[in-house]
């Protein structure tokens, strides 16, 4: 780790109370930093401005799926976008498979957290980007695979979120979309289908003491024909 990301990490236990949890990525055990309590964060104002909470300080087991199965792909030398990096779990699964990652999220603070926890866990710098899917960034460009966790928690991010996978994923490229069944799901397929994208669902069992829940990773791919 640079100076300069002994620098982060101080500055990070200096304005928020932290922890860090061991959780295994592929055959890497990896001691993931991150807030204490993602209720520490809720702000008032942030909410009133657009219903944000920060959802992005949990760690979420779609994103622990997601990260296992990443991490198996052959991704050097391919470009890989994610929407949602929270604590960049992700992130790291992708950059463990040798993929060239850009991690994005509508916080800052996630984004200082994933570029932290990836270079302790990898060794290796990951780029990242504040980035509002209600306005995507023109010149964020095209990536081989898009990837996002749990990120259908309302009914607007459906649209949102297919709009975005749809403006980021290169012809022939592939998204997966790791999700427990939020309420956004069937729309977002709809919208994903609107937009020229197949989906062919993946399940897989997710069970940590008394959490069992059923996570499915939404292939998707641009129609042909």
């Amino acid at each position: 780790m640079t100076s300069a990301h002994a620098d982060l990490r101080a500055e990070l236990t200096r304005r928020f109370r932290t922890t860090t949890r061991s959780l295994r990525i592929s055959e890497r055990d990896v001691v993931l930093f991150s807030p204490a309590n993602a209720d520490d964060l809720i702000s008032e104002d942030d909410y009133v401005l657009d219903e944000r909470l920060p959802y992005w300080a949990d760690l979420w087991p779609s994103a622990q799926i997601l990260a296992n199965e990443v991490a198996l792909m052959r991704l050097a030398g391919q470009r890989v976008l994610e929407l949602g990096c929270g604590l960049g779990v992700v992130a790291i699964g992708a950059v463990i498979a040798g993929g060239d990652v850009t991690a994005t999220d509508y916080y800052d603070d996630a984004l200082l957290f994933a570029q932290l926890n990836a270079v302790e866990a990898t060794g290796k710098t990951i780029a990242t980007r504040m980035v509002n899917w209600t306005e995507m960034p023109a010149d964020l460009g095209k990536f081989d695979v898009v990837l996002a966790s749990d990120v259908l928690y309302e009914h607007r991010y459906a649209a949102m979120v297919a709009d975005a996978i749809a403006k980021t994923l290169v012809r022939g490229g592939e998204a997966i979309v790791a999700d427990p069944g939020r309420i956004a799901l069937d729309e977002f397929l709809e919208e994903c289908s609107d937009r020229g994208l197949a989906s062919e669902p993946d399940a897989r069992s997710y069970v940590d003491g008394e959490i069992k829940q059923t996570i499915t990773l939404h292939r998707l791919h641009w129609k042909t024909g």
